[in-house]
């Protein structure tokens, strides 16, 4: 499949999704979620208490977690050793497994299918996750080759009747999505919710994901995202991507760690911290009063303020991108 090939019908997509925007209701059916920032300079900080008092400025803690199976779902979409801002940094994926054991759970799982290397001991080495894993006694599940269970397809945002999800979702309590924070060239950002095309079994939709590409992406985030229904967003934007994202981008130092439990809040959140105003992201368009609320009137802002923390991120300079690229004033409302 050649990238570059779909951006212009990106493009397209993402006018879609303005429309969908217009349809919603301006109040967003009532949806409201908090969203936590918080900063973080390096990988080296102490990322469990940022994430453990990120997680109880939303109300979560020991009483939520207890007794629980949480899985926790990096993006690992490419291996690459000497590009770990491709990757969720596994210092990441460990502070949050901790912060979730202390708290009592059952059971702690990391678990990806991700879209391009089909070797997943390569992506666990490369991606330095592997030894990680292995030092802190945490299962790896590989979503690519899991067993399948059918659900119908509520949405249709897609035509996609029904969708193959992973049997090991089921075993979850507590999914817990934890994307790095990039440009996209296709969808203009990739972020918790797009995170999700890697819960999708590569046996059933190809590498990468073919189908669902066909299918539209905007319009396939939406659907996964009905049907996963995911609980919980820890973002990597401590050292993110800009320009040629998901994988061909380069480093964006924005220190962050961003949290909620409602995903196109975080979203939202996160491409105003990027500079990108989130109404003209296709998907999150589409989310508005289905999935949550992305206006900033309606979501709850925990830690730190966003408006000092906006740090715009670089994006491809391609024709199919000028509607997230050309926007006056301030992002988003």
């Amino acid at each position: 499949m050649k990238r570059r090939s779909f951006l212009t019908a990106a493009g397209a997509v993402a006018a879609g999704g303005m429309g969908l925007r217009l349809a919603r209701s301006h109040d967003e059916c009532g949806m409201r979620a908090p969203v936590f920032v918080g900063r973080a300079g390096s990988y080296s900080e102490d990322l469990e208490r940022i994430i453990r008092d990120g997680l109880a400025e939303l109300g979560l803690g020991r009483p939520a977690v207890e007794g629980r199976t949480v899985l926790l779902k990096p993006n690992l979409v490419e291996p690459i050793r000497t590009e770990p801002h491709v990757n969720t940094h596994p210092a990441v994926v460990r502070a949050a497994a901790q912060v979730f054991r202390r708290w009592g759970a059952r059971d702690v799982l990391v678990a990806e299918g991700q879209g391009h290397c089909r070797d997943s001991r390569l992506v666990l080495d490369e991606s330095g996750l592997g030894p990680v894993l292995a030092e802190s006694g945490l299962q790896f599940l590989d979503l690519n080759h899991d067993d399948v269970v059918r659900v119908p397809n509520a949405s249709r945002y897609t035509k996609l009747p029904e969708l193959m999800l992973p049997a090991t979702l089921g075993r979850a309590d507590l999914i817990v999505s934890m994307p790095k924070m990039k440009t996209h060239h296709w969808a203009g950002v990739t972020l918790s919710m797009k995170n999700l095309f890697g819960v999708m079994p590569g046996v059933c939709y190809g590498w990468p994901k073919n189908v669902l590409h066909h299918s539209g992406i905007a319009e396939s985030i939406l659907d996964i995202n009905a049907a996963v229904r995911p609980h919980l967003a820890i973002v990597d934007g401590i050292i993110g991507m800009e320009g040629d994202g998901p994988i061909m981008g380069t480093p964006k130092a924005a220190g962050l760690l961003v949290m909620g439990t409602n995903l196109p809040a975080v979203d939202a959140t996160c491409a105003r911290l990027m500079g990108i105003d989130p109404l003209r992201v296709a998907y999150l368009a589409g989310s508005s009063g289905f999935l949550g609320p992305i206006q900033s009137r309606h979501i709850a802002q925990r830690g730190e303020a966003v408006a000092p923390l906006v740090q715009p991120f670089r994006l491809l300079d391609h024709p199919s991108l000028a509607y997230l690229r050309d926007v006056p004033g301030p992002v988003g409302t």
